[in-house]
């Protein structure tokens, strides 16, 4: 089967977004523009290194994928609309993987009626995918990194280091009390699109999706907003179950273990009870984290954790690419 084949056998019979004009089938694909910002986002996806074939099946490589890339439209407050998936394909059963991961994306794609709109397909020694996403926004209500401010909120949505508790017993063919819920959370996160596409309502909030660790999150909207932030360990939400697992991998599931595709923010404190109202709307869990804190260090941009009766400085690690 040759590469116009598979292309033959994943593009859609139709498209469910009214805006698209021209979508697989040409160069380029071309939709009408809206009254709306448009956010766009790519994730790049490599065997080995983001996923194995050990841990998660081809339908999961696909579905995860999505929901990753998508992930990063919730962050800014975008509804996904649009998305190109480019694939290296090693030779191995090269029909029944491109087939399983396209069954995978489309399966998460129609929860948001996204549309596949393009592509590229080559072969390769290594199983890699590039996702691109598209998504819309109301113009000036895009949620930035920048938005954060002294004695704002810390939230974080869900529970931490549910995805790496689900990794750990993928590898380690270990069995625990609601094993299912940590390895599906693993295997096909749901990003929180409609919370924070709901958040854009409020007048200032800063957002972060939780791809490479709550910390290395943290870091990023501390660095652009130049505020410092403090989160109180006390605080941070975690699964009943996650106690069952080693202590110290929990700790470190939860600072630095990221692929949960939670949603971490500063919100000003008046608009709290609002969020908590639109969490409730949108059936989210969230949870105050900590604030905001300028007087903790005489420089900016630090992340700093509470524990006990201590105030200590947290080093941004999580996963870092090329390191």
């Amino acid at each position: 089967m040759n590469e116009f084949d598979l292309i033959n056998k994943i593009k859609p019979k139709y498209y469910k977004q009214p805006t698209l004009i021209k979508g697989i089938g040409d160069d380029g694909a071309v939709f009408n523009s809206q009254c709306k910002q448009t956010v766009i986002a790519v994730d790049t996806f490599v065997e080995n290194i983001h996923f194995t074939e050990e841990t998660m099946s081809m339908f999961h490589v696909g579905y995860r994928s999505l929901a990753a890339a998508v992930s990063d439209l919730a962050a800014m407050g975008a509804m996904p609309a649009f998305y190109l998936a480019s694939v290296i394909l090693p030779t191995r059963d090269r029909s029944v993987v491109y087939e399983s991961i396209f069954r995978g994306m489309d399966t998460f794609a129609a929860k948001y009626k996204m549309d596949l709109i393009g592509g590229d397909t080559v072969s390769g020694s290594v199983l890699a995918l590039s996702i691109t996403v598209i998504g819309y926004v109301e113009k000036n209500k895009i949620h930035y990194r920048h938005h954060a401010k002294n004695h704002d909120i810390v939230f974080v949505t869900g529970t931490l280091g549910d995805s790496q508790a689900g990794l750990y017993l993928l590898q380690n063919k270990k069995t625990v009390s609601n094993g299912h819920y940590f390895i599906k959370r693993h295997q096909q996160p749901e990003p929180r699109v409609n919370f924070a596409q709901q958040l854009t309502d409020l007048k200032r909030v800063s957002l972060n999706d939780i791809s490479d660790g709550i910390v290395n999150e943290l870091y990023e909207i501390a660095e652009a907003s130049k505020v410092n932030l403090l989160i109180d360990e006390s605080l941070i939400p975690k699964h009943k179950d996650l106690m069952e697992f080693p202590k110290n991998l929990v700790n470190e599931w939860i600072y630095y273990g990221g692929e949960d595709f939670e949603l971490v923010g500063t919100v000003p404190a008046k608009d709290w009870k609002q969020v908590k109202l639109i969490a409730s709307q949108t059936n989210t869990p969230v949870t105050k984290i900590g604030s905001v804190n300028n007087t903790l260090h005489k420089s900016i941009g630090k992340v700093f954790l509470k524990k006990d009766d201590s105030i200590n400085l947290l080093n941004r690690s999580g996963y870092i690419h090329f390191e």
